[in-house]
Order: C-alpha cells, then structure tokens, then sequence
C-alpha cells in the first residue's frame, strides 16, 4: 500500500502529480524541458500516470485533443516554457474548437528568475489566453496542488475546456506541497423552457425549417431524439460542417454535413427559412470571397438556439420529444455493406473500400482535406464507428488526433487515418508515437504532390495563379517518399496505386497490432 507523503516531505511536482491522479487525469501527453524535469521526476516518483512523448509540442497537444474525443475527459500535457506553448497553439486551436477538455502543464522560469529576462521567458499567460478558457500561474509551492485542482475542474465541463497551469520552477521543486482532492464539475446550465416551447411552436407552424447538429448533438443518444423530432414534424437535420467528433455507420443516422464550400452551402440552406440551432452555430463561411456574404443561410432565415454549446443535447432534444410528444422511431436502415471497389483511387471507391474493410467501432480521424468532403455519403452503410474532423481549419492534427484516440481506446480498436499529403507534414512525428506505443493505426495517405486545397481557393478568390503561385502550391522536386519517411519513424508502410492494392493493405494492417501506412496516389 502507497503512504501518501506529508508536505515537509514532497515538492510542488509531485503535489501536481497526485492532485492530477486523484482528479481522474491519469495520461500525460509530454514534450518536456529544463524547466519542468522536477515533474518528469514527480512521474517517476508517484506511479500511476501513462506518459507518452511526442516529438514536438504540436503532436503533443494534437494527441491530448485525440485522447479527450474518445475518453470523454481529460488528460494533460506537458510543455517547455512559451515557445513550447506556442509550438503546441496550432493544435490548441483545433482542440478549442474542438471542444475538448485538455489541461496544460507549462512550465516556466524560477519567480526569482524572471526579472532577468534569461533567453526561454516569454508572456506565457498572454500566450496561453488564446487558446484557453482557463488561465492560471502557481507562484508559490502551497498553491501548486489547489490549482491543478481548480483546472481539472475547468478542463472538464461538459463542454470541454481548455486549462492552462503555468508552473515556474521553484514552485516545481520547493518543499511543502499540499494535495488537493478533485473538485465538483459545475452541472451545465439547464435548458431554458420557453426555448423548447419556441422551437415546438416553429416546427408546429412552419415549413422549410432545418434542425442543425452539432458537437455532442451528433453522438447517438441525441441523433435517436433528433430523429424522432424530424420525423413527427417533416424537419430536415444536419450537422454542422465543423463538427468535430460524430457517431457514424449502421445503426446511426444518415446524417450529411453542411457543405465546405460557400456557394455549395448557401445552395443547400436557401430553402429554409427557420433554423433550430442545438449545440450549433449559425453558419458561415471559413473565409470571406468578393462579393459573397460571410453567413451560409438565406437573409430571411430566422435563426433559433435550443441549446448553446455549453448545455446538454440529450437533455435540451428530450425535452423537445416531451413537448412534441413524438414517438419512438427506427433509425432508417442504411442499406447493405459495400463491396470493396477496384481501379484507380476516386472518392467515391476509396469511400466504398472503406466501408466495405473497417472493423466493426474503428474510430477515423479524417484530415483528408479536399479529397475527403465527398466520403460521408459513400459511409453510411459501414459497421458503426466515430469518425473525428479537423474541427478549427488548422492543418497538422489528423495524425496527433489518430494518436491519442489510439492511446484513450487502450488498443482495442482501429483507427484509420484518412490523411491529406501536405498537412500529413505538419505532424509527420505522430508516427513516431505510434511506432513507439505499437498502436493499431492505419493511415491512408492521399497522395496528390500538392497542397490542392489552395489550388482551389485560388480559384475562389478569382485571382488566376501564374508559375511562381502554382510551385509555393506544389509538393513535388523533390517527391515526398512517404514509404520512407514512415520507415525512419518506426511504421511499417508500402505504397498503392490501385483501390484493389490499397484494399489489400488495408486488410493485412487491420490484423496487426502496431502502425501501418498506406502511401495511396490520387
């Protein structure tokens, strides 16, 4: 039996470290530095705390976002100073988005230290306000445990949040550490009723009205009750294009996002003319284009909030059965399974091959970009899984996500990674962790030598691109060699031209328990 230590006997880290166990966060996702080795010595001390290196705090903060989406709580990461911080920003942005609950260890210069501003200091806290619901610095040794507490708490709202504890050195390693026990998750704010009577009466009296999902709205419970008010009512459902985690495949809904692009987008929504937001935003464009207007609906659309982010779906949809009194119904059968396709890549047959090959609850993190946006409808008919978006538009976390849902699904189930070329290289690391953690990853690379993406927003915009525009868009001379790259970072990997060659291996690293890629050309 553990004796948990006195205060005269234990540090500020490793008050950190027992106060995180006790609050239920026990996976540390680390980058660690000079700063913060009295943590990584905590973590050696006080067993019980899963710690995975990434490569670079980017991967690191990618991962924690992976973990969170399938976990459905926190884990926290470990970073090096304000530059560790802002290496790791671009994934924290997706994760915001995300709306997954992440606690950040950051660690920073001795309070003593500070004042001679030494090469690392950097205004972390204003760093660390962009991408956090939740800021705080432990200055003192005695406060160390009560934070770490406070920003669990914070990380695990029901809509996720993002807790920054910023930790100097000398708070890390004094004595008189005091443990904190887990704080009470504050009950999210409840659904207003005259919100529910409001969207009652517009699904009663209206036509043309449009239902928009999002976040926790799209997991199954709250697809069964969604549903069900479509039904009584002839609304129309969909879920938000940015919608970060979703409950696909048999026994879930048929459910298509909003279009990415903005002249597709206003074309599908021109028609309605009441929207009932549940956990959604209203929509609007990613970018802004001559001449076209930022919001995705028609100027006459009257815009309706059953429930914020911040509440709970299930809660805010069964309240609106209640009031409908709408009866139970099936979820419409998708058809049967597809066949694996043969010749060359397209969206449609890799989408096909796909669901005709994934192992039954796979989780797919999809950062297919360009190539990917035509896949869901292809999926519906594939064993039920969770499939996880780049949710805030910041290329570079599809790997990291794969690899932290890996690490929260304790190996038991696949993940497939439907993975773009260019923004693979953001985070090519991922596959290092994976490697080292032999987690069952498979990633599809999609292969097209370039960031094509851009190549259509070029044409967006209505600028016309000349040779110097086309080769800062162009991947190739030199050719990425993804084999290659895969190899050096510990993953088996082969190359496919064909969906019949992609299928093959496909099923030969569904059989294996380690990481494997696919370098698909399309």
């Amino acid at each position: 039996m553990t004796t948990t230590p006195t205060s005269n006997e234990m540090n500020g880290a490793e008050s950190l470290v027992h106060t995180l166990l006790r609050s239920r966060v026990d996976t540390c996702f680390a980058n660690p530095g000079t700063s913060e080795m009295h943590f990584v010595g905590a973590l050696d001390k006080v067993p019980g705390m899963h710690c995975i290196l990434g490569l670079q705090e980017n991967i690191v903060t990618g991962m924690a976002d992976g973990y969170y989406r399938i976990a459905r709580r926190p884990a926290c990461t470990l970073l090096h100073c304000g530059p560790g911080l802002a290496n790791g920003m671009g994934n924290l942005h997706n994760a915001r988005r995300a709306r997954a609950g992440i606690v950040n260890i950051v660690g920073d210069q001795a309070t003593y230290h500070r004042p001679f501003d030494a090469p690392l200091t950097a205004d972390t806290e204003g760093m660390a306000r962009t991408v956090s619901h939740w800021v705080r610095t432990s200055t003192d040794v005695t406060e160390v445990g009560r934070d770490a507490a406070a920003a669990v708490q914070a990380a695990s709202a029901l809509s996720g949040q993002i807790a920054t504890l910023i930790l100097p050195a000398d708070a890390s390693w004094k004595r008189g550490g005091a443990i904190a026990g887990p704080l009470a998750v504050p009950a999210p704010p409840p659904i207003d009723p005259h919100a529910v009577e409001n969207a009652a009466g517009i699904l009663h009296s209206k036509k043309n009205v449009l239902i928009l999902l999002a976040d926790q709205a799209t997991f199954a419970p709250s697809q069964a009750l969604a549903w069900r008010v479509a039904r009584a009512t002839g609304a129309t459902l969909l879920a938000s294009y940015t919608n970060a985690h979703m409950a696909r495949g048999r026994g879930r809904l048929q459910l298509e996002r909003v279009s990415y692009g903005t002249d597709a987008a206003i074309e599908e929504l021109s028609r309605f003319e009441q929207i009932i937001l549940v956990n959604a935003k209203a929509p609007v464009g990613f970018f802004a284009y001559p001449g076209k207007p930022s919001t995705q609906y028609a100027s006459n659309a009257q815009i309706h909030v059953l429930s914020r982010p911040d509440q709970d779906s299930v809660a805010a949809l069964q309240a609106l059965v209640d009031e409908l009194q709408a009866p139970e119904v099936a979820i419409p059968d998708p058809g049967p399974r597809p066949n694996a396709v043969s010749g060359a890549p397209t969206q449609e047959g890799l989408a096909l091959t796909l669901a005709a090959l994934m192992p039954e609850d796979s989780i797919v993190s999809n950062e297919s970009i360009s190539f990917g946006r035509d896949l869901y409808k292809f999926t519906h008919a594939a064993p039920a899984h969770d499939w996880l978006n780049l949710s805030g538009g910041a290329i570079g976390d599809g790997l990291p996500v794969a690899t932290g849902a890996a690490v929260a699904a304790k190996g038991r189930r696949r993940v497939i990674s439907l993975q773009a070329d260019g923004s693979a290289m953001y985070s090519l690391q991922a596959l290092w962790t994976q490697a080292r953690e032999r987690l069952p990853c498979t990633t599809i690379l999609l292969n097209n030598k370039k960031y094509n993406i851009l190549i259509g927003e070029y044409k967006n915009v209505g600028a016309v691109p000349g040779p110097t525009a086309m080769g800062m868009l162009d991947l190739s001379n030199p050719d990425l060699n993804w084999v290659k790259l895969a190899n050096g970072l510990g993953v088996e990997a082969a190359h496919a031209s064909s969906l019949e060659q992609c299928a093959d291996l496909m099923r030969q690293s569904f059989k294996q328990q380690s990481p494997f890629l696919i370098d698909l050309s399309i």
